[in-house]
Order: structure tokens, then sequence, then C-alpha cells
């Protein structure tokens, strides 16, 4: 009950072959090594992209990276006014 020898995997084997045919397996096995290829690029990409942006604005001296963040006007919090008096 414990492990699987080899011949029970060469049952299985045999038994998914038998099903689904080496023509199906070897075209779903491209496709999914052409998927990992398309990650392994999209991720170069985006390593590209951070150094690039990383490169075009670089650190200031102050250690503020990405500079004041500005909130247009339509999306602005409103001014909450308060009736205490100032300590």
């Amino acid at each position: 009950m414990g492990s699987f020898s080899i011949w029970h995997w060469m049952v299985v084997l045999l038994v998914v072959l038998l099903l689904f045919g080496s023509g199906k397996i070897s075209g779903l096995m491209g496709d999914f090594a052409k998927g990992i290829k398309s990650f392994k690029n999209n991720m170069k990409d985006e390593e590209a992209d951070a150094s690039m942006a990383a490169e075009a604005n670089p650190p200031s001296a102050t250690g503020n990276i990405s500079g004041p963040a500005t909130v247009p006007p339509t999306q602005a919090a409103p001014q909450h006014t308060t009736n205490r008096p100032a300590a």
C-alpha cells in the first residue's frame, strides 16, 4: 500500500497514451512549453521596464523617490473643518 512500483507507473502511462494518443499529449506539452516561454519573456520585459523607469527617475537626495503625490481636482478629498480651538 506504500509507494507505487515502476510497473504501476508504466500501466498508468500506457492507459493515458491509449486514452489521449501520443499526438494530443505532444501537442499539449508543446502548448505548455510555449506558455512557460511566454511567461519568462514577460518577466524579462517587466524587469527591463522597471530598470528603465529607475534610470529615468533617479531618487532625489531627500529620499523621496516618486515626488509629491498629486490628486486630480475631481477626486480631491473634502476639506474638513473643526470648531476646536488651536492648542
